[in-house]
């Protein structure tokens, strides 16, 4: 951990202990940001009012028993009771240069977190015989940088992918796909369109309803024979899985998300345990009649009339709904997987129903209080009208489409800028930019906000986009690669230009070391681009703790910032040889970092813009 403002902390503490009493030593320092210097400390005006003193009385108390020797160049005290800090220009150095060590370093290229956990990621979540469309993509890229981040750091996470691949509506389409054959040309739809097959199967349910002897009839009575194990029926049920699975993971590859078969724990996982997991609510006075369903009423929730809002747990007709299996889920997530901590990379509209969950399990003791659940609350995609994103037909839009669509705008693009680029060369970066950029805009949105989705603004290359981003790091690939290093400080601009993490699984990557070049910190650009470096530790920490994958766009976005600054403003390689070598250092720790952080994000980094 490199971080300045970090590392100042305990010696602040120190120094409110020694003046204040031992009893305020775990008083918050408030480092914020200073126009005046690198770090403003504001715990002088809370402890003046503890004290008796004017705040700044108080913050002079502190200065005068801060020991900060080598480590500040300048102490101010400035307003009603700020305490400026200004750090030493040498300390920066040494911190920058174990910075650039240890990301050259694939086994310690990130701090892992001081208390690892044991964290299962449920996210993703897409129905068997259904298509994803675009209300899928925000669960599963979110979900799938947030487990990258987690493993950097350390954390032993189990994905989850909680397929909806059980209830009523598969005795219509098993029913269906018996009826048109196995080697029908419908029955491909499942992986090349589902939404296809889904509907084709409900049209005839739904006109067939009033006939007893009709598709639907046969249909109800398919869901009690795969209820009931029947043989024929949970073998095309096992069918209708296995397509789909086909189908989700072509979605899964073009969006390079780690997700794989045995991460798939679907609703039908928990079936056999529902009836007990009943009976033991019921047992314990959780669980009541209600209307002729079982219910838990979770305390504190309510609904429009006050009346307690009802937990389903078991319909009227004797089947299980959401609420059941989600039940059966929390309950295995943490006495089987052993998690400490669980999150839910799910919808917003799933809030009431997840806390209600998460509630009744506590009151059951499946989920204790030394675990933690949170629901990830996803919001919706729109579309420039404002309303969730839909096609002009009116229907949800088909993330495969919209996926291609990213990559075909990109590739016009490049084969316009690039078309010295061999045509493998344009089709590789039209993938990672285009497909970058619908990512990126995702992630660099806070999760439980919605966003309008616009290509043009994705796919930018100026603004908080994901091509801009890329872009940086590509033309630091360009200076390296004319300076003649770039294989020195990469292996070649593959893994090692990582910062030591790979983007599939979030695990070391293999990567030489650099050459042992010092990086002199002289110019103010130089220095405003060091000391953003060293907060990438502490930006990837936040990212776990407060579970917001945006503030690593953010932290980026502003790196790339600086980085061009610092690029028009300090020659690299037209400077004196000395000079030279440690700015071309300097940009290999800023490729890194981008590269790195990218990675994190699931976003592949070009080689060439």
């Amino acid at each position: 951990m490199n971080n300045p403002a970090e590392l100042v902390v305990p010696r602040v503490q120190a120094a409110i202990a020694t003046a204040f009493g031992e009893e305020f030593r775990q008083t918050d320092p408030v480092v914020r940001p200073s126009q005046f210097a690198d770090i403003q400390i504001n715990a002088a005006m809370a402890l003046a009012k503890k004290a008796g003193l004017p705040p700044r009385d108080a913050a002079a108390k502190i200065v005068d028993a801060l020991d900060l020797d080598g480590i500040c160049a300048g102490v101010e005290i400035s307003g009603p009771g700020f305490i400026n800090l200004s750090f030493d220009g040498t300390w920066i150095e040494e911190l920058l240069n174990a910075e650039a060590a240890q990301a050259a370093s694939p086994a310690t290229a990130v701090t892992p977190a001081a208390k690892p956990r044991r964290v299962v990621v449920d996210y993703s979540s897409p129905n068997v015989a259904k298509e994803m469309h675009v209300g899928h993509l925000r669960t599963t890229v979110v979900g799938d940088s947030l487990v990258k981040v987690l493993e950097a750091l350390g954390d032993t996470v189990i994905r989850q992918n909680h397929i909806g691949d059980w209830g009523t509506p598969f005795g219509m389409l098993i029913e269906h796909w018996l009826e048109i054959g196995e080697d029908s040309p419908e029955a491909a739809l499942l992986v090349e369109d589902p939404s296809a097959f889904y509907q084709a199967a409900r049209a005839k349910f739904d006109a067939s309803a009033a006939d007893e002897d009709g598709f639907a009839t046969r249909a109800r009575l398919r869901v009690v024979a795969l209820q009931g194990g029947d043989a024929e029926t949970f073998a095309v049920w096992q069918r209708l899985v296995a397509q789909s699975k086909r189908y989700f993971n072509a979605i899964y590859s073009m969006l390079g998300i780690s997700l794989t078969d045995d991460h798939i724990a679907g609703e039908s996982s928990y079936d056999a345990h529902l009836a007990q997991l009943c009976h033991e609510l019921e047992e314990r006075g959780l669980a009541r009649i209600s209307d002729g369903a079982l219910c838990t009423f979770p305390e504190g929730f309510t609904g429009r009339d006050g009346q307690p809002l009802p937990l389903i747990i078991r319909k009227s007709d004797g089947g299980y709904g959401y609420g059941t299996t989600d039940l059966a889920t929390i309950r295995y997530r943490v006495r089987d997987l052993e998690a400490d901590r669980v999150l839910y990379v799910v919808g917003a509209p799933q809030n009431v129903h997840l806390r209600m969950v998460m509630a009744t399990a506590r009151d059951a003791g499946w989920l204790p209080d030394s675990v933690e659940a949170v629901h990830v609350q996803i919001g919706n995609v729109l579309g420039e009208d404002g309303k969730i994103l839909k096609s002009r037909s009116g229907a949800p839009v088909k993330l495969m489409a919209l996926l291609e669509e990213a990559v075909d705008r990109a590739r016009a693009v490049i084969d316009t800028s690039r078309p010295e680029l061999s045509d493998l060369e344009r089709a590789v970066t039209a993938r990672q930019v285009g497909i970058g950029a619908v990512k990126y805009a995702d992630l660099s949105t806070g999760h439980d906000t919605e966003y309008v989705f616009d290509f043009d603004r994705m796919l930018a290359l100026t603004g908080n986009t994901g091509p801009y981003v890329q872009y940086a790091a590509a033309r630091i690939r360009s200076i390296l690669r004319k300076a003649g290093v770039l294989e020195q400080f990469t292996d070649g601009g593959g893994a090692g230009g990582l910062g030591g993490v790979t983007p599939a699984s979030g695990t070391p990557a293999t990567a030489t070391s650099g050459p042992a070049t010092a990086i002199a910190v002289v110019e103010p650009a130089e220095r405003a681009l060091a000391l953003h470096l060293l907060e990438f530790d502490a930006t990837l920490n936040k990212v776990r703790d407060a579970i917001e994958p945006h503030r690593l766009c953010g932290y980026l976005f502003e790196l790339a910032q600086l980085f061009t600054s610092f690029y028009d403003q300090c020659p690299v390689l037209k400077a004196e040889e000395s000079v030279r070598d440690s700015r071309l250092a300097l940009c290999a720790l800023v490729l890194r970092r981008l590269s790195g952080g990218l990675a994190l994000l699931g976003i592949e980094t070009p080689e060439n813009m």
